[in-house]
């Protein structure tokens, strides 16, 4: 694989068991790669491991005064010379090509599970965590794959010195085969404190990193509130930590360094001691002492190798177990289904066909949405509005509908304990992702507006049925069209060629939620959930959305999770969730009358309002009086 042949057609599926495996799973991915820069390596390595060899048979020559035999030298070094910088370079150039390839495969990946999982990823995994592993932890697993062809090189040259000092000079190469060991060897009782401290960093990192991307998020909020100086003391206290845990890792890093410099530096001096008490006594000629001396003082740039492979490892482990860990995450397997239905008329009326029926196909086009954890049924072709008094709830709800299961914790049920969402009886988690996203679209309560034009903004997947146009007329998105107009630079006449900043930072809280929510009209999926779509607007604009959304909409099946008598009057049925289950159905008159507790949620009544039928009475006659003004103006 070539850089210029990136990206991959296809990653592969990773073994996310754990990090070692993973990262074995990247070395395998990449044996050519690996060979080329073991081979380039091995070519670099020898001609180091040479130069003291030709060096001692140069000085023999010069004491011998053998002419011949010093330009045969001569010609051997400028070969060697050759062989080191031709092997140098290519390295390098197969090495980094190792490290670019494997940090692109490892952000594909990353990249297709992100796309995979949508919103419930960051539900499963912390925000800070997923930004640290697809920027930092990236270039540490790049950094270790790309290391390893060379630290197999560097042992080449290390075992090739030392046994070629044995055959060459048998008496100090006894010395040198000892020594070398113990040097590469004795930096190993610190690498696991030297590790945990690395980790220690790396944890306080990623929660500074936590912490800065959701103070960033909530910024405009923190100022309202007057609460940005708090956060930020926060993040000082945070980057504090990370700056003292970074401190007491290099600590603990320089001391192998220094380990490193200083035992060969010994070897170095035991060599030369004992190498000039053989050539006084004659033991050895003065060009053994030289190569012995020269090939010892080449060690020490391979031996650096092995220092760089464990801080490599060190640091890339805990990488390649967050990122095993995001990559293991999947969509549940699909959960069992009930075998009757409940007593409730909600679920006998998606008794009809509400079952899964165990299908991988494409349920046909009409079917009822059913919930069976809930008891939710949301007719096919129909308008349903689901009040919930919780409104963590309404978001998992809205979750569970659209195809992830979720536990009481909020947290995905991946163990696969809840009954999967059906959809004309198939179950949406036994679907093809790309199926279930077309058949069932879901927008919470927080939407994101990437940067770019309006155009480009409903450049998305869509049927074709609604035009923009008629989109953004049901979303009452006109006067944001007109301010994107005002706001954009002089030659820009049509609003759908305006920029939007990122996240739409450039436009109120209202703005943002009716282009999302236009955005999402175009896609004119087969089933719509809509998770608080107008909470950000006032009651003018929520009115005329809600009459908007319900005839751009008619035919199609649409629930909407509120709590707004404007939307919860203008739905063909209303339920009423309490406990996590189905309390009540019907229209938001009837439930206004005969629910207390949907009373109690819809208008905000207290417990004492509760006990006075009067005022209840006289609540409810006074809203409907309101509703027949506004439908009669």
């Amino acid at each position: 694989m070539q850089i210029s042949d990136l990206p991959y057609p296809d990653p592969g599926v990773p073994d996310a068991r754990s990090g070692p495996r993973f990262l074995l799973w990247l070395g395998r991915g990449q044996l050519g790669g690996q060979l080329k820069s073991l081979c380039w390596g091995m070519l670099h390595f020898s001609g180091i491991a040479g130069l003291p060899y030709a060096v001692g048979l140069g000085v023999d020559a010069v004491v011998e005064r053998d002419a011949n035999r010093l330009l045969l030298v001569g010609a051997l070094l400028l070969l060697i010379g050759v062989a080191i910088s031709v092997g140098d370079a290519m390295l390098h150039r197969t090495a980094v090509t190792n490290w670019i390839t494997a940090a692109a495969r490892v952000q594909q990946l990353l990249a297709r599970k992100t796309a995979e999982l949508g919103s419930a990823l960051t539900r499963r995994v912390a925000a800070g965590e997923v930004v640290a592993v697809s920027t930092g932890d990236v270039e540490k697993i790049g950094w270790f794959v790309e290391a390893v062809s060379r630290f197999l090189a560097a042992v080449f040259a290390v075992v090739l010195v030392c046994v070629g000092l044995l055959f060459y000079a048998p008496e100090l190469g006894v010395v040198v085969a000892i020594g070398v060991p113990l040097i590469a060897l004795a930096a190993l009782p610190l690498l696991p404190r030297a590790t945990k401290r690395a980790d220690i960093q790396r944890e306080k990192a990623g929660k500074a990193t936590e912490l800065a991307s959701d103070t960033v998020a909530g910024l405009r909020v923190l100022r309202g509130i007057g609460g940005e100086e708090l956060f930020l003391g926060r993040y000082r206290e945070a980057s504090q930590e990370v700056r003292k845990a970074a401190v007491r890792s290099a600590r603990m890093w320089a001391l192998i360094s220094a380990i490193q410099v200083l035992l060969p530096g010994a070897l170095l001096i035991t060599v030369v001691w004992y190498g000039a008490t053989l050539v006084v006594d004659g033991r050895i000629a003065v060009g053994e002492l030289v190569a012995a001396f020269s090939a010892v003082a080449t060690l020490l740039y391979p031996l650096r190798h092995f220092e760089e492979i464990a801080m490599a490892y060190s640091f890339s482990r805990p990488s390649a177990k967050r990122a095993a860990r995001v990559l293991s995450l999947t969509r549940t397997d699909a959960a069992e289904r009930p075998a009757e239905a409940e007593a409730s008329g909600e679920a006998e009326a998606a008794g009809k066909g509400g079952a899964g029926t165990g299908a991988v196909e494409a349920p046909a086009a009409g079917g009822d949405l059913y919930d069976p954890q809930t008891g939710l049924l949301a007719p096919a072709g129909r308008f349903t509005a689901v009040v919930c008094g919780d409104p963590d709830l309404a978001g998992r709800l809205a979750e569970r509908l659209g195809g992830h299961p979720m536990d009481d914790d909020g947290k995905d049920d991946a163990a696969g304990d809840g009954p999967s969402v059906l959809l004309g009886g198939v179950a949406l988690d036994e679907l093809a992702l790309d199926t279930a996203r077309t058949l069932v679209l879901v927008q919470d309560k927080d939407p994101v507006l990437l940067s770019g034009t309006l155009r480009e903004l409903f450049d998305v997947p869509a049927s074709g049925a609604v035009d923009t146009g008629a989109a953004l007329a049901a979303a009452q998105c006109a006067d944001v069209l007109d301010a994107l107009l005002q706001s954009a630079p002089d030659g820009v006449d049509d609003p759908m060629d305006a920029r939007i900043t990122e996240r739409g930072r450039s436009l109120s809280g209202g703005q943002r939620q009716r282009l999302a929510l236009a955005r999402s009209l175009v896609t004119d999926p087969e089933v719509l959930v809509l998770d608080e779509p107008t909470s950000a607007v006032d009651s003018h604009t929520e009115a005329r959305i809600a009459d908007g959304v319900a005839a751009l909409r008619a035919g199609r099946t649409t629930v909407v999770l509120a709590s707004s008598p404007l939307l919860l009057d203008r739905a063909d049925r209303v339920v009423l969730i309490d406990g996590g289950t189905v309390a009540a159905v019907g229209t938001h008159r009837e439930l206004l009358h005969r629910e207390p507790l949907y009373r109690a949620v819809v208008t905000r009544e207290t417990d004492e309002e509760q006990q006075r039928p009067l005022a209840r009475l006289e609540l409810t006659e006074l809203e409907e009086a309101l509703t027949e003004i506004e439908e009669s103006a």
